[in-house]
């Protein structure tokens, strides 16, 4: 694997760590699309950090879990 994916992939996932972030807000972050974000971090980060990749594994079942009412909320917000 190329040495700049690997570290633009470690600098993702330390991002969604810290901040407890989603795909979107990374993607928008590090200015690359919603679907390179998910690949770095679902399929290239296992290989590169196991136990990285576990952080973010919970982190995003968080926000799978969260995101209808992060929807309802947004739709809300718009027709108020």
């Amino acid at each position: 694997m190329n040495k700049d994916i690997e570290e633009r992939t470690a600098q993702i996932a330390e991002y969604i760590v810290e901040y407890k972030s989603t795909v979107r807000a990374a993607a928008k972050k590090f200015g690359i699309s919603k679907s390179t974000v998910h690949k770095d971090i679902t399929e290239r980060l296992k290989k590169i950090n196991k136990e990285l990749y576990i952080k973010i594994r919970e982190i995003l079942d968080i926000n799978k879990a969260e995101r209808h009412l992060r929807g309802g909320e947004a739709t809300k917000k718009k027709y108020k």
